[in-house]
C-alpha cells in the first residue's frame, strides 16, 4: 500500500477495492510530509510531491496540499506523540525555498465534489485542532516556523501553533486569500484564529482577510499575525533557540521509552469491515450503519508503565485507534449511509475497571495522558460528525462510563425496558470519566452540555457513579430518550430510523449540528457550527463554483462574474 489513496471514495456498501480512502500511513509511504528528531526537537517538514495527489487530475505545486497530505500529518502527529515521547516542541516548517505553504489546492477544489471538500475540510480543521488539544493537555508545543510565502491553508496550519515565525526576506508574506481571490472563506479556522486565538483587532483582520497579497514583515508582527520575525540568516538559530524555550515549559517526560505506532488492522468484508473492538456493519437497504463498540477482554494493567508495555494494544487506545479508523471510512466512503445505530457490547465491570485505573493514574503518566487525549479526540469526532446518531441501549450492551458517552454523544438513545426480567435489562453506569477527562469541541462534559451546565443535576449524577442503573432509573435521571419494553422495541426503533432516513439530509445536518452545542461557544464550536456551514453553502453558490465562478476561474486568466446580490 502506498500514500497515494483512493481515486473517488465508494458511495455504497462494497467491499476493500481501489476507490476506498484509508487513513492509516506508514511513514515509508509519505511523499509530502518528513520529520527529524533531535533530542526534546521535531523538526516536521513539507516537501509536498506535485504528483502525489490522492486524486488524479492537479498537481500539487508550491507546497499545496490535498486530504492526502493531511492524512499523513495526521500520522505523523501521531508518530511524534507516541514513538517520541521526549519530544517537547514540534517546529513545522517546509522544504522548500521561499515557499512554505500555498494552502489546499486550488484545482482540488475545484474539481471536487461538494462532498469530498466539506469531508476534506472537516478532517484538516481536527488536525489542526488536535494539536491545539496536545498543546493544552499533553505540553507537546508547537512552533511554525514560516520560511517562505505562507497563504490560506498554510497560515491556517501556522496558525495552529503555539507561536509563529516568519522569515524576513522582503517577499514572505502571511496571507488569508480567500475571500477575494476564491470567492469562500479561511474555512479551516482562520477567521476565527486570527480573532479569537490571534486577538487581531476586527479592522485590522477585515484588511488582512480582504487583501489578496497578505502583510509582511515588522507590519506582520506589529498587527499579531505572527509572533517574531528573523532575516535568512539566522532564522534557523532563532527558531530553534525559541523551540527550546518552550520545550521548558512541556510535561512531556526527558527520559521515556515510546511505543510502535502500527497500522490498525481492519478486516474489509462485504457489508463492512471490522476490527478486535469495533464492528461496522452496513445495510445498503436502509443506508442505516451498526456500529458497535466492545469493552476489553481483561483488567487493566497494574501502572502506567505496564499499560505503555502493551503499547497500541491497551483497551482504551486500541478502541480509540478503531473508532477513530471506522468514523473517517464511514464520512469518506459511505456518504449516502445517514443514520449510525450506536451499539456496545461486553463485561461493563472491565470498563468500569479501566476507567477508575485511567482516573486514578491518567495524568501520572506520559502514555496514559496521550492516550486520554487521543481517546478526547476521537469522541470529539463523534460530537461533529454529520450523521444522525442513536443509540441502542438492548440485552448485552456495556454502556458504563467511557463507552457511555457515546449515548450521551448521540442525537437520542433507546433503551430496552425489562421490569420483569432484572437480570437480562440493560443497564447503564457512569464513571469519573464521565466527569472531566472526555470534553466536547464545547470545552464541557457531555453530561453538562446535555443539562445546559445545570450544576445540582450533574452533581447529583456524580454520586451516582459506579450504579447499575435500568432503563426506568436511567429515564428518571434524565440520561436516555426513549425506553420501550420487549413488546414495542423493534417497532419503535424501526419506525424512528425509517422516520428519520426519511428527512432531509440537509437539513438534519444543520438541526444536529445545532442542537449539540447549545449555550457555550468555544472556537472549535464557531469553526465546526458556524464557520463550517458558512463554507458549506459559499462552496455550492454560483459565486464560488458556478461556471464563472472565482473558485472555477483560478488560474484560467479570466475574471469571475459575480451575481451582485447579497443574500
Amino acid at each position: 500500500m502506498t500514500a497515494h489513496a483512493a481515486e473517488a471514495p465508494a458511495t455504497a456498501a462494497q467491499p476493500a477495492t481501489a476507490n476506498i480512502v484509508t487513513y492509516d500511513r506508514d511513514p515509508s509511504e509519505y511523499r509530502h510530509w518528513s520529520y527529524e528528531v533531535d533530542g526534546e526537537i521535531a523538526t516536521m517538514k513539507l516537501t509536498v510531491d506535485e504528483d502525489g495527489g490522492i486524486r488524479p487530475g492537479y498537481k500539487l505545486k508550491l507546497n499545496s496540499y490535498d486530504l492526502g497530505v493531511d492524512i499523513e500529518l495526521n500520522d505523523a502527529l501521531n508518530r511524534i506523540r507516541f514513538e517520541n515521547p521526549t519530544v517537547k516542541t514540534a517546529i513545522v516548517t517546509s522544504g522548500l525555498d521561499r515557499m512554505f505553504c500555498a494552502g489546499a489546492n486550488i484545482y482540488m477544489l475545484g474539481t471536487s465534489s461538494h462532498g469530498w471538500k466539506v469531508n476534506f475540510c472537516k478532517f484538516t480543521n481536527e488536525t489542526r485542532n488536535g494539536m491545539e488539544d496536545s498543546s493544552k493537555h499533553e505540553g507537546l508545543k508547537f512552533l511554525a516556523a514560516c520560511n517562505g510565502t505562507t497563504a490560506g491553508g498554510g497560515y491556517e496550519l501556522a496558525l495552529a501553533c503555539d507561536e509563529i515565525f516568519l522569515i524576513d526576506d522582503r517577499s514572505s508574506a502571511v496571507s488569508l486569500p480567500e475571500v477575494p481571490l476564491l470567492g469562500v472563506l479561511p474555512g479551516t479556522g482562520g477567521l476565527t484564529r486570527v480573532t479569537d486565538k490571534r486577538k487581531v483587532r476586527r479592522d485590522l483582520a477585515d484588511v488582512f482577510c480582504t487583501s489578496e497579497e497578505g502583510v509582511r514583515g515588522k507590519k506582520a508582527k506589529d498587527w499579531g499575525l505572527v509572533d517574531d520575525i528573523a532575516p535568512k540568516q539566522n532564522f534557523d538559530e532563532k527558531v530553534r533557540a525559541r523551540a527550546e524555550e518552550l520545550a521548558a515549559t512541556s510535561i512531556r517526560p526527558s527520559d521515556a521509552e515510546g511505543v510502535a505506532w502500527t497500522k490498525v488492522a481492519r478486516d474489509m468484508r462485504d457489508d463492512g469491515y471490522g476490527y478486535r473492538y469495533v464492528d461496522v456493519t452496513l445495510d445498503e437497504a436502509t443506508r442505516v450503519v451498526t456500529l458497535t463498540v466492545k469493552a476489553p477482554e481483561s483488567d487493566p494493567p497494574a501502572d502506567g508503565e505496564a499499560a505503555r508495555a502493551q503499547g497500541v494494544d491497551f483497551w482504551p487506545l486500541a478502541m480509540a485507534r478503531e473508532l477513530e479508523d471506522a468514523i473517517l471510512m464511514l464520512r469518506t466512503n459511505h456518504e449516502s449511509f445517514g443514520m449510525w445505530h450506536l451499539k456496545t457490547e461486553g463485561d461493563a465491570e472491565k470498563v468500569m475497571a479501566h476507567d477508575a485505573f485511567l482516573a486514578e493514574q491518567g495524568r501520572d503518566h506520559w502514555f496514559l495522558r496521550e492516550t486520554l487525549g487521543f481517546l478526547r479526540r476521537t469522541l470529539q469526532r463523534v460530537d461533529v460528525t454529520s450523521r444522525s446518531l442513536f443509540a441502542i441501549i438492548e440485552e448485552g450492551s456495556c454502556f458504563a462510563g467511557t463507552l457511555l458517552e457515546l449515548a450521551l454523544a448521540a442525537d437520542r438513545s433507546y433503551m430496552l425496558d425489562l421490569p420483569d426480567d432484572p437480570d437480562a435489562a440493560p443497564t447503564i453506569r457512569l464513571s469519573a470519566m464521565n466527569f472531566g477527562p472526555l470534553p466536547g469541541v464545547d470545552d464541557r462534559t457531555r453530561l453538562q452540555n446535555r443539562f445546559h451546565e445545570d450544576a445540582d443535576t450533574v452533581a447529583a449524577l456524580e454520586k451516582r457513579v459506579g450504579e447499575a442503573m435500568a432503563a426506568e432509573a436511567a429515564n428518571e435521571a434524565g440520561l436516555v430518550t426513549f425506553i420501550p419494553d420487549d413488546l414495542d422495541w423493534k417497532d419503535e426503533i424501526r419506525i424512528a430510523t425509517e422516520e428519520r432516513v426519511s428527512l432531509s439530509p440537509d437539513a438534519l445536518t444543520g438541526m444536529e449540528a445545532n442542537l449539540r452545542f447549545p449555550t457555550n461557544e468555544t472556537m472549535l464550536t464557531r469553526v465546526f457550527g458556524r464557520l463550517s456551514a458558512w463554507q458549506n453553502w459559499i462552496f455550492i453558490r454560483p459565486n464560488a463554483v458556478g461556471e464563472k465562478g472565482a473558485l472555477k476561474l483560478f488560474g484560467s486568466g479570466s475574471k469571475a462574474d459575480f451575481d451582485w446580490k447579497r443574500v
